[in-house]
C-alpha cells in the first residue's frame, strides 16, 4: 500500500454515525434540561396567575389557572397591610444581613483554623459543632426566648438575627473547612516563608481563594434567615417588628377566617424577589471554580 494510500483521510460515512450519536446525546439532554426547568418553573407561574386574580376568582370552586380578570387588588392588600409592607422587607433584609455578618465571621476563622492547625481534639471540636445539626431548633425557641428576654434582646432585630446565625453555623463551618483544605499547601507554604503571618495568610491568601465558598455560606445565611417563620413569630411581639413571612401568614387571612389564597399567593411572588434577585447578582461567583485564578 502506497503513502498516498495510507495518508488518505477516512470517508464522512465513518464520522457521520459518531457526529449523529453526539447530537441526539445533545437532544436529549436538552430537552431534559427544559423538561426539569418547566417542572420547577410550573408552581411558580401558578402562584403568579393566581396573585393577579380577582378575590372572588382565586377562591372559586372547583380553581382554574389563567385568570379571567386581571386585578392587582391582592398586590395592594400586601402593600398597605397593617404596618406597610416596606416596613416588614426592611426589618427581614437588616436581620439577614446581621446573621449573615455574623455567619462569616464566626465560621470563616473556625474553618480555616480546623483545616490549618493541627491540635489535639481537633476531630472532636469539629464533631461538637455539627452537633447542633441533629437537634430540631423548634426545641430550643422557648429557651432562647427566656434567657434573651433577661438579657434584653427578645424582640430586637439583633437577637432574631443570633438565632438565624445559630441555624447556619453548623452547616458553614463544615463548608469553609472544606474550602480551606482544599488550598494547595504550596501557596501557604510560599506565603510563610515570605515572612507572612497567620493572618495575613488568612486575608491575602486564603480568602480570595475560598471567595465563592464564602459567597454560598452568605447566600445560604440569606435564604435561612428571610424564609425564617417560626423563630421570627415567637421572638417579635410587635407589629412593626415583624417579618416578611409573618407578613404574609397574617395577611392570608380573609373574611370570616377564611383564607384569603390571592393575597397569600401574592406574598410568596413578594417574598420570592429578593431570594431571585441576589442570586442573579451572585451566581458568577457562586458557580465558579475554587481555585479559579490560584495560579495567579
Amino acid at each position: 500500500m502506497t503513502d498516498a494510500a495510507l495518508s488518505k483521510p477516512l470517508s464522512p460515512a465513518w464520522t457521520a454515525p459518531k457526529g449523529r450519536a453526539r447530537q441526539g446525546t445533545r437532544l436529549i439532554a436538552a430537552a431534559a434540561a427544559v423538561f426539569v426547568a418547566a417542572l420547577m418553573l410550573a408552581p411558580i407561574a401558578v402562584s403568579f396567575l393566581a396573585s393577579i386574580k380577582t378575590t372572588a376568582e382565586a377562591s372559586a370552586v372547583p380553581p382554574h389557572y389563567l385568570p379571567q380578570t386581571l386585578s392587582i387588588e391582592n398586590y395592594q392588600k400586601i402593600y398597605f397591610y397593617q404596618a406597610g409592607l416596606w416596613v416588614y422587607v426592611g426589618n427581614s433584609v437588616v436581620v439577614a444581613a446581621l446573621a449573615i455578618l455574623q455567619v462569616i465571621l464566626l465560621t470563616v476563622p473556625a474553618g480555616y483554623g480546623l483545616a490549618r492547625y493541627n491540635f489535639r481534639g481537633k476531630e472532636f471540636l469539629f464533631l461538637l459543632l455539627l452537633l447542633p445539626l441533629m437537634i430540631p431548633y423548634q426545641a430550643l425557641l422557648v429557651p432562647l426566648y427566656l434567657m434573651f428576654a433577661k438579657i434584653g434582646l427578645a424582640n430586637t432585630t439583633i437577637g432574631l438575627s443570633i438565632v438565624h446565625a445559630m441555624l447556619q453555623i453548623p452547616f458553614s463551618v463544615y463548608l469553609m473547612r472544606n474550602a480551606f483544605e482544599g488550598l494547595p499547601k504550596e501557596l501557604v507554604e510560599a506565603a510563610t516563608i515570605d515572612g507572612a503571618g497567620s493572618v495575613q495568610v488568612l486575608l491575602r491568601i486564603a480568602l480570595p481563594l475560598v471567595l465563592p465558598a464564602i459567597i454560598t455560606v452568605s447566600l445560604f445565611a440569606f435564604i435561612t434567615s428571610w424564609n425564617e417563620f417560626l423563630a421570627a413569630l415567637i421572638m417579635m411581639n410587635k407589629e412593626t417588628s415583624f417579618t416578611v413571612p409573618v407578613m404574609v401568614t397574617g395577611v392570608r387571612i380573609g373574611q370570616q377566617s377564611s383564607v384569603d389564597w390571592g393575597a397569600l399567593q401574592a406574598g410568596v411572588i413578594v417574598s420570592m424577589i429578593p431570594c431571585i434577585l441576589i442570586y442573579i447578582l451572585l451566581q458568577k461567583y457562586y458557580v465558579s471554580g475554587l481555585l479559579n485564578g490560584a495560579v495567579k
